[in-house]
């Protein structure tokens, strides 16, 4: 099984029985805030909102690409080692080059296998986040270790080409071209092929969706899940959650703008965008594998997120959805110790082993 070339066109959208099985139209966001009337912002979680100032100053502000080395460099301090993902031998660690897309370069996949495995093990195969600008195969990789650690996963990441050296559509390809691999050397890795879920957080759940997308469109990797944390699916921006967290905790729709942007150019907010790069764009969501969507009440996405999966149950589909109430972006992983936080990291293990258990 190999990449195929690289196609903006979706497959053609399957036929409907009932009016409620229709998509809505990709034309416009289907809550987008009309003449820019919204009410007032929802509020924080109080423990998430005492933690969320000192977090704010730590991540600083994404206002224009003029940003983004400097994002990069304090991403960087905080990678993970190898002996940090072995967690005193309770994982293998490997770090392999393998083909990126035809004509590409490759990509590097992080592979960490519970220490000795001697049959074929579910895989979680992960796409970090990071606003399509930011982060590498290890970012985020810690809480994918947590749910493997629980539940016997091989954890497979891929670093992906970073916008806006690389827009669309190289971030999705190279995903895509990771996750083929994965499954055509399912044997080598100790994976069942059969048992591979896709997921990341924030842009890498953005990508975890268009991966989806393009293994349903080009007969690809049979994908048993999608886990979808607070993704990144929308490059208009044009939401009712969008317009009311202006300002207000961790990106918001000032930093979604510079990040979309960094991905589509001038295409961002345009008729002419890919489903395979903002997967809201869609028309059919049809034939996918079940999905889990969660994210904030106080978040730039929520909308977004709640729309997708309301469509995807629209198409037939299956899927279930967390909304956190007063959830920031990415609360979970910046304040750990809230009680929301312990339960928003929760839900996704009871989720998978349930996936997993079918």
């Amino acid at each position: 099984m190999t990449a195929a070339p690289f196609s903006d066109t979706p497959r053609a959208a399957a036929p409907s029985t009932t009016a409620s099985a229709q998509a809505p139209s990709a034309g416009a966001p289907p809550t987008a805030a009309p003449d820019g009337r919204v009410g007032p912002p929802p509020p924080f979680d109080p423990e998430l909102a005492a933690a969320l100032d000192l977090i704010r100053e730590q991540l600083g502000d994404l206002l224009s690409f003029d940003d983004i080395p400097a994002m990069r460099e304090g991403q960087g301090r905080a990678r993970l080692s190898d002996e940090d993902l072995r967690r005193d031998g309770a994982f293998e660690v490997e770090e392999r080059t393998v083909p990126g897309p035809a004509g590409e370069p490759d990509i590097s996949l992080l592979i960490c296998r519970p220490a000795g495995a001697t049959t074929a093990l579910p895989a979680l195969y992960h796409i970090h986040g990071g606003g399509m600008i930011i982060g590498d195969n290890r970012s985020g990789v810690d809480t994918a270790l947590d749910w493997a650690q629980e539940l016997d996963l091989v954890v497979v990441s891929v670093e992906y080409r970073l916008a806006p050296e690389h827009p669309h559509p190289a971030p999705v390809e190279d995903a895509y071209a990771g996750l083929v691999w994965t499954a055509e050397h399912a044997a080598e890795l100790g994976v069942d092929p059969d048992r591979i879920v896709v997921g990341g957080g924030s842009a890498g759940g953005g990508l975890a969706a268009a991966v989806a997308l393009l293994a349903r469109d080009r007969g690809g990797p049979a994908l048993v899940g999608q886990l979808l944390l607070c993704p990144m699916l929308d490059d208009r921006n044009d939401t009712y959650s969008s317009r009311q967290m202006t300002g207000l905790g961790v990106w918001d729709s000032a930093a979604n703008h510079t990040g979309w942007s960094a991905l589509l150019g001038e295409r961002r907010g345009g008729p002419d965008v890919s489903p395979y790069a903002a997967p809201a764009r869609a028309t059919d969501l049809s034939g996918l594998p079940p999905a889990f969507i969660d994210v904030g009440s106080a978040e730039t996405f929520r909308d977004e997120d709640i729309a997708y999966a309301g469509r995807l149950w629209q198409a037939g589909g299956v899927a279930e959805l967390h909304v956190w109430p007063g959830g920031f972006h990415g609360f979970e992983l910046m304040a750990p110790q809230a009680a929301l936080s312990q339960d928003a990291r929760h839900a996704p293990l009871v989720w998978l082993r349930r996936l997993l258990a079918h």
